[in-house]
């Protein structure tokens, strides 16, 4: 399959009229997605990675940020016209979906780079889950269990043998970064790891993630790693399709079997996504942590036959941990009317295909098509009107932002490669 590469994004740019990169109302019927007026504070813009990627050309990036829907394309709140402000949250970036439609509800800066930290292993899933059969029993290497020290890891042991579903439990329940290192390598072909993350990166291109580059099969920060909230849901739309991700992702606990010839008791695991313990409807997702990310996470859970999933980058915990957040956010989507939508998620292989056609690109572009009602309905929310006050949100905590902004001034002056890694006590 072709991959979207930066000239495809620029000659798909080129076949785009300037009115498709638009959102107009529709007489009568719909009105534009609402972002905040000029003056007005806006979302925490996320910083830069402090291991800078290799950023896609200027001409292409633009294009890039725009899939979905020219609303997307703000480092402030895109929300439906007339929607309540969202909940405050800390995250610098984050956004709330269909998992069904792809109907994008609103966001915060979709299309901001940020540092994935552990929900990165969502993208490993979406790229291994079809190559690796369940059942097949394996062996952990020692080169498996290379992580970094005191980084999260399952416990598994090198030399054990274990069958690939217990490594994918081991992977989505404690976030092993031993079982993301032995699921790339399997997975990978002849070139092993190496060659597993070329396919986490392929399956990036075809769910049309372009704002997302991995290095590590786990996660672990390392340099030219990136993604972004909107991303993030394309990724989690596609593992919440596959029934194996789904049953892995709500299993509360687990066991790990004994290694008798090398003297491991077996032991039993939990998972870490407290959201499926204190959220009615919760069906999975997935917590990340390192020093550089801070908290990411991805929850997704049904209510009503809705599917909805959030993704959020760069959270600080003060009074919510990043699940709760997650869970706010969730709150305030499934409040909104059916109908409600900034834009939408593109669907696997579209941008491919839209690369060879001039309606195709628009489409994905404009983020229009596709939907059922793309856009919210004008006085959907009776009472409520373009006046919304949606800054209150965003100022709280205006001394944790000024903090926040030295944090990750003092990181991007480490060393290229360096791993930056903190303990949470439900992140890793």
């Amino acid at each position: 399959m072709r991959t979207w590469g930066p000239s495809a994004v620029l000659a798909a740019a080129l076949l785009v009229p300037a009115s498709m990169l638009s959102t107009p109302a529709t007489a009568g019927t719909r009105a534009p997605a609402r972002r905040l007026p000029a003056g007005s504070p806006p979302c925490p813009n996320v910083p830069a990675p402090a291991t800078r990627p290799p950023q896609p050309p200027p001409a292409a990036d633009p294009v890039a940020r725009a899939v979905g829907g020219a609303a997307l394309a703000t480092a402030g709140l895109t929300l439906p016209p007339a929607a309540p402000a969202p909940p405050a949250v800390t995250a610098t970036s984050w956004v709330v979906a269909d998992l069904d439609t792809g109907a994008v509800l609103g966001g915060c800066g979709p299309h901001e780079y940020g540092v994935p930290a552990s929900v990165q292993k969502l993208l490993l899933a979406a790229a291994m889950l079809p190559r690796l059969e369940p059942d097949r029993e394996v062996t952990v290497t020692a080169e498996d269990l290379a992580i970094e020290p005191g980084s999260s890891a399952v416990g598994l042991v090198a030399g054990g043998r274990y069958r690939i579903e217990t490594i994918w439990l081991g992977l989505l329940l404690k976030s092993g970064n031993e079982a993301a290192n032995a699921l790339a390598r399997l997975g990978g072909g002849p070139d092993g790891t190496a060659g597993g993350i070329r396919a986490m990166n392929t399956e990036a291109r075809r769910l049309g993630a372009l704002q997302t580059h991995a290095v590590t099969p786990s996660g672990l920060d390392g340099p030219g790693q990136f993604t972004s909230a909107y991303d993030l849901a394309l990724i989690a739309r596609a593992c919440f399709a596959d029934p194996a991700f789904r049953r892995y992702a709500a299993t509360r606990d687990a066991r790990i079997p004994a290694q008798p010839a090398l003297r491991a008791k077996a032991f039993q695991i939990s998972n870490d996504n407290m959201l499926l313990d204190h959220y009615p409807g919760a069906i999975g997702g997935k917590t990340g942590f390192t020093d550089l990310a801070r908290h990411t996470y991805v929850g997704a859970a049904e209510r009503g036959g809705r599917r909805l999933v959030v993704t959020l980058l760069g959270a600080e915990v003060t009074t919510q941990r990043g699940w709760q957040q997650g869970a706010a956010l969730l709150d305030w989507g499934f409040g909104l009317p059916r109908d409600a939508a900034v834009g939408r998620l593109v669907r696997p292989g579209e941008l491919d295909r839209a690369a060879a056609s001039p309606t195709g690109a628009a489409s994905a572009l404009a983020g229009g098509a596709g939907l059922g009602g793309a856009g919210a309905t004008t006085g959907a929310w009776p009472g409520t009107g373009p006046s919304v006050a949606v800054g209150a949100v965003l100022v709280a905590g205006g001394a944790l932002l000024l903090a926040r902004r030295r944090r990750h001034a003092a990181l991007a002056a480490l060393p290229p490669g360096t791993a930056s890694r903190g303990a949470a006590p439900e992140d890793d």
